[in-house]
């Protein structure tokens, strides 16, 4: 996922409001947003290669998101993948801080990455580049791309002051997410950020949503934590030429302890 922007303890009916499109090479298999038949608790896709996640949720309310950092030139692969990151802490029952911080212990089996976890009571975020502890997100608007949270990218600054106007309105709805996440329009050269890869392919990763024959947009997610102890989760996925395939709506009411 390679871009996210979410509302935390901001809204009165939703402690949680997320919206995050994640890109991935189009070779890359993965399945669709749905209930893991080996861990019924967790509710995401599933990168097929390495069997982890890039974004979950669980019935009591935990969440996981990991994005890769971008940097160049490209490092050697490291022997863990990413995805576990947030596949195991959504398959155990260990607190959200505990985890993050065991994490910490072990950073350097992963490749650059930037990790948000946490519980209905909290967020923590960690990331393996510059941040040499984890840190408890704070209550407001953040917005999150390949590199650290907060970072004030084009993209990010965009997503997240369309989501504070949105926020503004009487009815929220995941459409209304889908429809922020479905920006395509690069940003200026001027305004591109410079992490090594070069102007035009920083143009192409510019968007929000990212079009590409070989690496793109694959699926938008939204989420809502709902104040009444339910959960909303939504994924459109896309084929390469960026064209809606399917969307899929979940609906967990009375989250478990």
């Amino acid at each position: 996922m390679c871009l996210l922007v979410f509302a935390w303890k901001t809204h009165p009916d939703y402690p949680l409001v997320f919206a995050g499109n994640r890109d991935e090479l189009h070779s890359r298999s993965s399945a669709a947003a749905g209930f893991w038949h080996d861990a019924p608790q967790v509710l995401g896709g599933r990168d097929l290669q390495a069997g982890g996640t890039w974004l979950g949720v669980t019935s009591s309310g935990h969440f996981a998101v990991v994005t890769n950092y971008r940097e160049a030139p490209t490092p050697q692969k490291a022997p863990r993948s990413r995805g576990a990151l947030a596949a195991d802490f959504l398959r155990s029952d260990t607190p959200a801080d505990t985890y993050i911080n065991e994490v910490v212990k072990r950073a350097g089996d992963y490749g650059a990455f930037s990790l948000i976890l946490g519980e209905p009571t909290a967020l923590w975020y960690f990331s393996n580049r510059g941040e040499p502890e984890p840190r408890k997100v704070p209550p407001g608007i953040h917005g999150l791309s390949n590199h650290q949270l907060d970072t004030p990218w084009p993209k990010v600054t965009r997503s997240v002051a369309r989501l504070d106007l949105l926020l503004e309105r009487p009815a929220l709805t995941a459409e209304a997410l889908f429809m922020l996440l479905a920006d395509r329009t690069p940003v200026a050269d001027a305004e591109l950020p410079d992490t090594g890869i070069g102007v035009e392919r920083e143009r192409q990763l510019s968007p929000v949503f990212v079009t590409h024959q070989i690496y793109g947009t694959r699926c938008s997610s939204v989420i809502f934590l709902e104040a009444d102890d339910g959960l909303r989760f939504a994924e459109r996925r896309f084929d390469p030429v960026g064209q809606s395939l399917e969307t899929r709506h979940f609906h967990i009411t009375g989250r478990t302890s």
